[in-house]
């Protein structure tokens, strides 16, 4: 099915009216199955498997060496913090204050469902934004049963290979809750609150959970204005002043708290094209990546600042020392081109009075093996039937393997220095340590290891995240050629920022 027909299925469903949602392109899910494609879920969302007997003590010793990183990080930013804010008690009672704002919401029974997961791995994190306004409230009361959530992200983040994505799931997705039968997956927060919601989104997608953050639409102007307003591009123009108080024109605008909330809330503005709340969240994406921009642009004590700022915004597990740690291990984040986007493929449907977004099993299943794997949620940019409609992170929607820096006639030069993880595809005994000799003279910084098989005939550079100037590198130290260079899609480490697979031919 076209992205055309798509539109044109969801408008008899949507017309001008209220509704939100917007068919997708296959076949709907078996609530049922969700359990069992959790239990298949690969990569980051599970515990990391044993080393094989090849990794020996070189493997135990370089996970000693990550985690202690991960410590001393922490210990320096928390030295740094008590440094410039002042020594004592004071010093104390700031992060406690801010602490104490964070996670004044994380009950026991969230943190129960928070899954850990070892340092520098890569890890999800639910994001929720909840309709807590006083308008809900007085009509439905201020207890966790009367909201819903009306934003539903869920975030991979991967500091290793400096990539983060972003995928949102239609709030009025139908997922089966047990007793509670089967119910769009917004309603968890009303049954259980945020313990259940993340509960209920992990089965759903097949993933371990490590963190939370949750924002109020209401306090959602506060962020943007803090941090001094956003820029964002859109295709077209967005005018929906009834219900969202909204007039944009087509192009790049600087835009405030209110106007930034309004464009996340506004779906009306697509009734042309069928299916407002799947552009919305296209939008709603994009002010994130927006968001995050601007936020890493600051300087450490500057961003401690801010998140005391926010603290009274969000409602997070994370404290500001794990905040301010984070947000520095993706200074050099390149937002344009390293935050992937997506959503939960469905089609819509209307049953007992009501219109559900159906998931396309199949489809949801591949989009979060290639999620786990580090790819782009789609494996093709025409997948998007937002793209050029709603708005976008960077210049469109990202594809893995299809940025600018891999097409032809690349400017990328060179470089030679990084950690390079070089892995002995052959049975050459010592060829890996050779190697990473070789590389080491260079001016790299190589770990000697094997491959999980030894029948490579030819060598391949993989890269991490920005890290292809360094594979360059590697690529003309060790003589291979630059076809042979490509971006790391093949489940190898992403704790270097170049990995070599040995082949034959380096024999």
């Amino acid at each position: 099915m076209t992205a055309a027909e798509q539109a044109r299925r969801s408008e008899s469903r949507y017309g001008r009216g209220p509704s939100s949602g917007a068919p997708s392109h296959a076949r709907a899910t078996s609530p049922s199955t969700q359990s069992s494609r959790r239990s298949g879920s690969r990569g980051g969302s599970r515990a990391a498997q044993p080393p094989s007997r090849s990794e020996g003590i070189d493997a135990y010793a370089a996970r000693r060496r990550k985690k202690r990183r991960g410590f001393v990080l922490r210990t320096l930013l928390v030295t740094v913090l008590v440094a410039l804010i002042g020594v004592g008690t004071a010093a104390a009672a700031y992060i406690i204050r801010i602490n104490s704002s964070l996670t004044s919401g994380v009950s026991d029974e969230l943190r129960q469902q928070l899954v850990a997961v070892e340092p520098q791995e890569p890890f999800y994190m639910l994001l929720l934004g909840v309709d807590k306004s006083q308008d809900r409230a007085s009509e439905w009361g201020d207890s966790t049963s009367s909201f819903r959530s009306d934003t539903i992200i869920l975030a991979r983040i991967d500091p290793p290979a400096q990539k983060v994505t972003l995928v949102s799931i239609p709030r009025d997705t139908m997922v089966d809750m047990g007793s509670h039968g089967e119910q769009k997956i917004n309603a968890a927060y009303s049954y259980g609150g945020a313990a259940y919601m993340v509960e209920v989104v992990s089965e759903f997608a097949g993933v371990d959970i490590s963190h939370y953050a949750e924002i109020d639409f209401e306090q959602f102007t506060t962020i943007v204005d803090t941090i001094g307003g956003i820029e964002v591009t859109l295709p077209v123009d967005v005018v929906d002043e009834q219900y969202a108080n909204i007039n944009l024109s087509a192009g790049t605008h600087q835009i405030d708290g209110a106007t930034a909330l309004a464009l996340c809330r506004s779906r009306h503005a697509y009734d042309a094209y069928g299916g407002g709340d799947f552009y919305r969240a296209a939008n709603q994406r994009m002010v994130i990546a927006a968001i995050v921009k601007k936020v890493l642009q600051q300087d450490p004590l500057t961003m401690a600042g801010t998140v005391s700022e926010l603290a009274e915004s969000v409602i997070t597990d994370f404290t500001v020392v794990d905040i301010v740690g984070l947000a520095s291990q993706f200074q050099n984040l390149d937002v344009d081109n390293s935050i992937y986007s997506g959503q939960c493929p469905t089609i819509s449907q209307y049953i007992n009075s009501l219109w559900y977004e159906i998931p396309d099993e199949d489809a949801w299943r591949e989009m979060m093996e290639r999620v786990d794997a580090g790819e782009s949620p789609y494996s093709d940019a025409s997948q998007d039937f937002t793209a050029g409609i709603a708005g976008s992170i960077g210049g469109g929607t990202n594809i893995s393997g299809e940025s600018s820096s891999d097409s032809e006639g690349s400017t990328d030069e060179a470089t030679f220095s990084g950690s390079v993880l070089v892995l002995n595809g052959t049975d050459t005994s010592g060829l890996a340590s050779s190697v990473a000799a070789e590389l080491e003279s260079a001016g790299f910084s190589p770990y000697a290891d094997n491959a999980g098989s030894t029948d490579h005939a030819t060598t391949s550079v993989y890269y991490n995240g920005s890290g292809r100037s360094a594979a360059l590198g590697v690529a003309q130290t060790l003589g291979v050629d630059e076809a042979g260079v490509a971006e790391n899609t093949e489940g190898y480490s992403t704790s270097y920022d170049v990995v070599v697979v040995l082949g034959a031919d380096q024999a």
